[in-house]
């Protein structure tokens, strides 16, 4: 079966086919028109046909564009739909998690569901890596970084340990990565704007590399592992996230350092003696899972 695209990439794909503007898309998307422009690549890259004609005076949809528009938006219609109709039957926790949380929180939350389905969860995901519970309605968040103050209950989740990853097409293909030096030869991929999470790893393992600021950025996690798995470079990825996919094979480790950085994922919620004891039960079923990885 093949792999489905991300899905935040699929949205932005329908938004920006709505107005044929990245700038306009952007807008609406809360996000820079850089984004907007590297999820439709990166989009177009995954499904092997572009989406969208750039001109001079604008966007305007390929014949696959104009196919692909109007099954999304069905797409769309029908989670909202769905949505809809669970908010109505009873009342779901409000959980906040940053994007990068997507490829460990997502599958262990869908299990959740099927073995609670009483106890529905609705996930917004954010690119924020904080949360303030006198401003957002939410019941919980997952924050990532240093341990936050004392005026939420927090429940440590796993720190964050960088290690790189590729498809194991690349590291057996023609210039295979056997020694440090070999990433050389390859791009290097980041999983945000800067390049620090590289610059940590190569020094903790002795070494720098002449082509780090050669690489591609991405705005999220998400993008940088799907990128990685098609074969494209070597990402920098935190290995506490990636379970599955390297359990699945999707992605491997051409080295065995996985370094600590010092910040780490949490539960965070409100401390106050009327907490959901469905909350409750939630975040201690998660933080099972959580241990259920060991960390190395």
């Amino acid at each position: 079966m093949k792999r489905l695209p991300p899905l935040p990439a699929l949205h932005t794909f329908l938004i920006t086919a709505q107005c044929c503007n990245f700038t306009r898309a952007a807008e609406l998307l809360h996000i820079t028109q850089g984004a907007v422009s590297r999820q439709i690549s990166g989009l177009e890259s995954h499904l092997g046909y572009p989406l969208f004609q750039r001109q001079a005076r604008g966007l305007s949809l390929t014949a696959q564009g104009r196919e692909l528009f109007p099954r999304i938006q069905q797409v769309f219609a029908l989670i909202d739909e769905a949505v809809e109709q669970v908010g109505v039957k009873r009342d779901a926790l409000q959980l906040k998690a940053p994007t990068c949380m997507m490829r460990w929180l997502l599958p262990r939350l869908l299990q959740w569901q099927k073995e609670r389905p009483d106890v529905p969860v609705e996930l917004t995901t954010t690119v924020q890596h904080a949360v303030d519970f006198r401003r957002e309605q939410f019941d919980a968040a997952v924050v990532y970084g240093a341990p936050p103050d004392n005026a939420m209950e927090v429940h440590h989740i796993f720190d964050e340990l960088l290690t790189p990853v590729c498809s194991q097409q690349l590291l057996d293909g023609p210039v295979p990565i056997q020694d440090l030096s070999d990433l050389e030869q390859h791009m290097l991929l980041h999983p945000t704007r800067d390049q620090r999470d590289w610059e940590q790893w190569l020094k903790v393992a002795g070494t720098t590399l002449s082509n780090i600021s050669k690489g591609q950025h991405f705005d999220t996690l998400d993008l940088a592992m799907s990128v990685a798995s098609q074969g494209t470079g070597v990402a920098i990825g935190d290995w506490s996230l990636i379970g599955e996919d390297l359990g699945a094979g999707r992605l491997v480790m051409p080295f065995e350092l996985k370094v600590r950085t010092g910040a780490a994922y949490y539960f965070v919620f409100p401390s106050r003696p009327d907490a959901s004891p469905q909350l409750r039960e939630l975040i201690d079923w998660l933080l099972v899972q959580a241990r259920e990885r060991v960390v190395g």
